[in-house]
């Protein structure tokens, strides 16, 4: 190591918390899904000792908190394996789920294995619209798993995505809540990214929507009190100012995806020109302190103004860099959601053209395989669009038509 690099790498704290991917595969086709748009590309998960090597080396490095998530965690048979080498070696294990896999035999069984915490995931509070946002019959399950949550004696965590099409359903799915014994309830607006930003048209709420939202959320609060802990989260595009994206580039979170590649958030592989390592090749504590991908966006050096001279960059980093990428084509320029961006009028833009009647005419698009599929097709073909284009890897390939994502 050149002595140059000494005294960054002596800056750069561990990380904290590991989020690991560990399968695309999922029974869910959600329209705001965070995976990649082009998760069905070619790619082999990781193994079960492929797995177990990046939680020693993360729990090494001084990791606590470790997020278990895909697509579907549960479709992976080694799940309670996992879990329990990440418990004996110290980790406080998330499970974040649609709960569509779970049965009592599972649950007692992951218990057993040491996992301290599970976040289900509702689409509305309704059978009709929770199936219709997920393209599947599941909300019955889902209700029945959090019955398995209570009797198991775990805290009781909801989350649900709010939207365009199920915000104005805020207090029946408080109610909802509420009569499940939840203890924390994440309400938690798109984020416009991946198939969210594919959908950003039709699901983009108004701010009348998000005002009546969250004046519903103060009164649940001030009536529950310490009972159930909600967080409603706003989107971006209301906001004048980004947010501290993952609390910085490389600073607390590291995501291994489920094909191996160690990313400092769940989108960054769409950055062109960054080549992110796998732990198949590199070692998790050498990706964080030494890849060039990792130490990319890291301290403000890579700053353009007006964000360089800027007195509040402190507060941000120059917000979110998969963001401005998806907006402005620049990695390196400011977040659009800034009002002192030069691209700040594309977010205005972007707010009014989603409120346009002709936006409930178009079809959404559903996660699915064949669908990811397809875009990668057409994207090779030269028949996407630039902005739907920002959203996936420049080399991935599509998988065999119907062959199980995650195997090659």
């Amino acid at each position: 190591m050149k002595l140059s690099e000494k005294p960054k790498e002596k800056n750069i704290a561990p990380p904290l918390w590991l989020l690991a991917e560990v399968t695309y595969r999922c029974p869910l086709n959600c329209v705001f899904c965070y995976n990649p748009v082009d998760y069905a590309k070619q790619h082999n998960e990781l193994t079960t000792a492929e797995w177990v090597k990046v939680l020693r080396e993360g729990r090494k490095m001084g990791a606590a908190q470790l997020g278990l998530s895909g697509g579907e965690p549960l479709l992976r048979k080694d799940l309670e394996e996992i879990v329990e080498e990440a418990r004996k070696l110290g980790y406080y294990v998330n499970l974040l789920t649609s709960g569509i896999g779970m049965t009592e035999e599972r649950i007692k069984n992951l218990k057993t294995a040491g996992l301290d915490h599970i976040q289900l995931s509702f689409q509305d509070s309704t059978k009709e619209m929770n199936d219709f946002l997920s393209s599947t019959k599941t909300f019955d399950l889902k209700k029945k798993v959090a019955g398995l949550i209570k009797k198991y004696d775990y805290p009781m965590v909801l989350n649900c995505v709010l939207h365009r099409l199920n915000i104005d359903h805020i207090e029946q799915i408080l109610n909802m809540a509420e009569a499940m014994g939840a203890e924390f309830v994440e309400l938690a607006n798109t984020q416009f990214y991946s198939w969210g930003m594919l959908n950003r048209d039709q699901l983009l709420p108004s701010e009348e929507q998000l005002k009546r939202a969250e004046k519903i959320t103060h009164k649940f609060r001030d009536r529950l009190g310490n009972k159930m802990k909600l967080f409603f989260i706003m989107p971006d595009y209301y906001s004048t100012r980004p947010k501290k994206c993952m609390n910085g580039w490389g600073n607390v979170f590291i995501t291994v995806q489920a094909d191996g590649m160690v990313l400092p958030c769940h989108v960054a592989s769409m950055l062109p020109d960054i080549n992110f390592e796998s732990v198949r090749n590199k070692s998790l504590d050498w990706i964080w302190y030494k890849s060039p991908g990792f130490n990319k966006f890291r301290g403000d050096d890579w700053m353009k103004e007006p964000c360089k001279s800027c007195p509040e960059k402190e507060n941000d980093l120059g917000g979110c860099r998969c963001q401005a990428f998806m907006l402005t084509g620049d990695p390196n320029a400011a977040d659009p959601v800034c009002d002192k961006s030069p691209h700040h009028s594309k977010i205005s833009e972007a707010v009014i053209a989603s409120q346009k009647p002709s936006n409930y005419e178009r079809p959404i698009v559903f996660r699915t395989d064949n669908d990811s599929r397809k875009i990668m097709q057409k994207r090779d073909k030269g028949q996407l669009d630039i902005r739907s284009s920002r959203l996936l890897e420049r080399d991935s390939k599509p998988s065999k038509e119907k062959s199980r994502v995650g195997l090659v």
